[in-house]
């Protein structure tokens, strides 16, 4: 790309747009808005952030319920050079300290009935608190109404951060990936071209937008494509099968699925006007895949990405979509199989490390420069923590992780947080959480135990405590008190071991 083109996310998806009055996005309520609409809410925004003092550079921190002002916040941020740091709307206060006093934004905007409590730690970074609730409404759109539509987008070049994601890993901190400008940009435009968007196609879109998938994936390439997206405030299984009639495309996580799957009102005419049905954040059991394929006769297209690196491969459009495998490499996309030990590249159908290497890698990790040294090779490949293998037809088969990192309905869940909660409750003398299958959420928090003899600790108990502690999507499904843990010879627990043991809890 040209080095005096403005290459800030914002000018990409919006500069040329040769009709501003083309439909963007619709609302459950009948509202629409125009991609000149869109352009014009986020050049309001964009005035109040620069009036709150947001420079290029500042963290913007959102913990907000899903609304399109939600949505404008983000492109606000990044028009505005600021980096945007979408927080789970599920955390804790307990939680949100980390993330916000890592990151140290110099805004915070949250759901007004959590203000007090968000203000208070924001007060220790010397952040501004603004409100935005579900109904989208609060002091940040307040003040956007009255403010001018017309904004200079800050130039920005492709290595400058336009957002930072928190990722889980299995020890220690939680880490900020730092997305650039030109991964988001260069990632968006990809799939735009390998799953055929065009401005025809419709998109239901019923993901958070808090996370890549919601946010990055399906937001930025339905933009991208001149498209339009029906934005729903949640999934609504029987509210999406009717609105399948006059949309093209849904993007969603396993659990849509096997929720869809459940509704007598899904069949081939039902999903006639349908184009593509895509799934990510989660493994889709090959089960799934194929009782999809017999109740509407299309093939869901798995594909695989990371916070880290947004998406790295897809099956295909055209040709074999294989049930349990995510696909081919990207283009521009390298992945490669290695000796997790001796970072040797393994031959085809040979189980090792997955790493990838792409313009769709993030920059690494935010104030940690020992942690993303360790996590490159030498040669720039990224080190993704997933065990997998390529097939001789060069399709991506992804068989669990090196890292015990849970999957849950497409939710990041690090293990040892959870067990410290556990681990510091009286009568636990320790705790293994895992992640057990799951034909729903792909996988499920499952927690085991060993408690002092005589101790009052059940499942019960333990729920009870965690309860407010943790995000509803980190709370264990099962808690199961055992004698003792299994382990090797040198005293680690094999948490292998206990996933076999348990893997079959959850089948109906």
């Amino acid at each position: 790309m040209n080095a005096n083109v403005n290459a800030n996310l914002f000018s990409r998806l919006f500069d040329g747009i040769d009709d501003p009055s083309r439909l963007a996005i619709e609302m459950i309520d009948g509202q629409r808005i125009s991609y000149g609409d869109l352009v014009a809410r986020a050049g309001q925004m964009a005035n109040v952030l620069v009036s709150r003092g947001v420079k290029p550079g500042d963290r913007v921190a959102a913990q907000t319920e899903k609304s399109v002002p939600g949505l404008v916040l983000y492109l606000a941020t990044v028009r505005a050079g600021a980096v945007y740091l979408p927080l789970n709307t599920a955390y804790t206060l307990n939680e949100l300290e980390y993330f916000i006093t890592d990151a140290e934004p110099s805004l915070v905007v949250c759901d007004p009935s959590r203000s007090e409590g968000i203000g208070a730690i924001a007060a220790k970074v010397g952040a501004r608190v603004e409100t935005l609730g579900a109904d989208g409404k609060g002091s940040l759109t307040d003040a956007a109404a009255t403010a001018k539509p017309d904004f200079e987008t800050v130039a920005r070049a492709n290595d400058d951060l336009a957002a930072i994601l928190y990722t889980s890993g299995t020890t220690g901190r939680s880490k900020g990936a730092m997305l650039t400008h030109d991964n988001l940009a260069s990632n968006s435009l990809s799939l735009v071209d390998y799953w055929r968007f065009t401005d025809k196609d419709v998109l239901i879109h019923a993901l958070p937008i808090y996370h890549t998938h919601g946010l990055f994936v399906a937001s930025n390439v339905t933009l991208f494509a001149r498209a339009s997206m029906i934005f729903l405030p949640k999934f609504d299984p029987d509210l999406i099968i009717k609105l399948m009639a006059r949309a093209t495309v849904l993007m969603g996580v396993p659990t849509f699925y096997t929720r869809l799957l459940q509704s007598p009102d899904l069949t081939r005419e039902a999903t006639s006007h349908m184009r593509l049905f895509i799934s990510g954040s989660a493994p889709l059991l090959a089960d799934t895949h194929r009782e999809w394929s017999g109740r509407t006769g299309h093939a869901v297209l798995e594909r695989y990405g990371m916070t880290e690196t947004n998406m790295n491969t897809s099956n295909p459009y055209d040709g074999e979509r294989v049930p349990g495998a995510v696909g081919h490499p990207l283009p521009g996309v390298s992945v490669r199989v290695t000796d997790p030990e001796t970072g040797k590249e393994l031959a085809p159908e040979t189980i090792g490390m997955i790493e990838v290497k792409g313009p769709n890698v993030f920059k690494g990790y935010w104030r940690m420069p020992e942690k993303t040294k360790a996590e490159f090779r030498d040669d720039g490949f990224f080190i993704t923590g997933d065990l997998g293998k390529i097939d001789g037809k060069g399709y991506v088969h992804i068989v669990g992780r090196g890292k015990d990192l849970v999957i849950s309905g497409g939710f990041n869940v690090y293990p040892k947080e959870i067990e410290s909660e556990i681990d510091a409750m009286p009568g636990v003398i320790e705790s293994a959480v895992i992640g057990v299958p799951h034909a729903d959420f792909g996988e499920v928090v499952t927690a085991v135990l060993v408690c002092d003899k005589g101790a009052k600790v059940d499942e019960a108990s333990v729920l009870k405590a965690l309860d407010g502690r943790l995000a509803k999507f980190k709370m264990p499904k099962r808690v199961i008190v055992v004698e003792e843990l299994p382990r090797n010879a040198m005293g680690k627990v094999q948490k292998n071991i206990l996933r076999d043991t348990y893997s079959k809890i959850y089948a109906k």
